[in-house]
């Protein structure tokens, strides 16, 4: 059933365009928009009251904001995550939710490649030593008393062996390293994908993309991360809580593994006193959550989101959630 649809709001337009992208199509999308670069809390109610569309990207849709939101029909996410909107209030009130998909995992892939091969290379660390006049001082004409390890021949290990960890074992299988596909913890590993407790035992590098569950929540805490090879490296690019961050910043303190490199963390933005942005923890990388950020994937981002809202007002639902 196709669907007149008048006015659209976006909530926290600035989490995904900093001026850089071309919002034309979704501008065209509807015949009224009201775009806020952030919304409080306590101004979401009122923002969507008189809304037939709702995008948002973080901000929360609960129960009362989308009982105040009486002409709502669609909430846009601007992100596949959907954790931010209460989906059976939603359902309740004949709401449709969708989602965007497959929009960043380009930029995914070559983020946690880029975080593990600043860890194999110790760039980081040398170009501060650069600053510091470590190569200027220096007797010889390089600097290379940090390890240096090559990525060919190292086992590059996936937990979440979707399209994001997908993509990414494409590019580690294309710098020469063995992939091997992790089947979920306590299952037979089915074809194509190794039991869980080998990939995290042979792994050189692991390189977590599963989604945030109850059956992930923790799980990578100390106890996974000891049966880890020493000079392993650990990557997340998924979310923050898959792993235990207090149990990380001690393993890395105590040398159990080599070094890890993390976009994401469990409370976003991070409090200054957070386990993982503590000064003392060797050997780590901590990234703003933007491993999904390149303007391409953005603007790809943008562009689905004008596509839903096409869908959905011809009468077809696309990336429906709820």
């Amino acid at each position: 059933m196709a669907h007149s649809l008048q006015t659209g709001v976006f909530l926290d337009l600035e989490t995904v365009d900093n001026g850089d992208l071309d919002r034309g199509r979704l501008s065209q999308s509807l015949p009224r928009w009201e775009w806020h670069p952030f919304s409080m809390a306590e101004q979401v109610v009122s923002r969507i009251s008189q809304a037939d569309v709702v995008i948002s990207n973080k901000c929360v849709l609960d129960e009362p904001a989308l009982a105040a939101a009486t002409r709502l029909k669609l909430v846009a996410l601007a992100a596949t995550g959907t954790n931010n909107v209460d989906l059976r209030a939603a359902s309740d009130r004949g709401i449709a939710v969708c989602n965007i998909r497959d929009y960043a995992s380009d930029a995914v892939a070559q983020h946690a490649i880029t975080l593990m091969l600043n860890l194999l290379t110790a760039q980081p660390w040398y170009w501060q030593s650069v600053r510091q006049g470590a190569w200027s001082n220096s007797r010889q004409f390089c600097l290379n008393e940090r390890p240096i390890r090559q990525a060919r021949g190292l086992t590059f290990g996936v937990v979440g062996g979707g399209v994001l960890g997908l993509a990414t074992a494409k590019l580690a299988e294309g710098l020469g390293m063995k992939v091997l596909i992790a089947e979920r913890r306590n299952r037979s590993p089915r074809s194509g994908r190794n039991a869980f407790e080998e990939v995290v035992r042979e792994a050189d590098v692991l390189s977590i993309h599963c989604p945030l569950s109850e059956e992930t929540e923790g799980l990578i805490d100390r106890t996974l991360l000891r049966a880890m090879k020493s000079d392993a490296l650990l990557i997340n690019t998924a979310r923050g809580a898959i792993v235990n961050e207090p149990d990380l910043a001690d393993c890395l303190r105590e040398g159990i593994i080599a070094g890890a490199g993390i976009d994401v963390l469990s409370e976003e933005p991070p409090p200054a006193d957070h386990p993982l942005l503590a000064n003392d923890i060797p050997n780590l990388i901590v990234t703003p959550h933007n491993a999904w950020a390149s303007r391409t994937a953005r603007q790809a981002a943008m562009d689905q989101l004008a596509e839903i809202i096409e869908a959905f007002t011809a009468g077809d639902l696309l990336n429906r959630v709820n």
